[in-house]
């Protein structure tokens, strides 16, 4: 069994206090997840997804967001 915890990061964009998530990609391959979390509520739940489905929606975001 591992303890790794995960090692939150956040995008260099959120910069401007809005809202902002926070992702912890270091367990993706220990436990097949990707962490992610409100940057504002560091306590509250954290979603978790599969790394396939987290890079979906990056993709998602990035094309939405162009």
């Amino acid at each position: 069994m591992t303890t790794e915890s995960p090692r939150w990061l956040k995008s260099s964009y959120s910069d401007n206090g809005g809202a902002c998530v926070e992702v912890a990609t270091n367990l993706s391959t220990t436990h097949g997840t990707v962490a992610v979390r409100d940057s504002k509520n560091l306590n509250g739940p954290i979603l978790t997804l599969a790394p396939d489905a987290w890079t979906e929606l990056v993709q998602h975001a990035r094309q939405t967001a162009a």
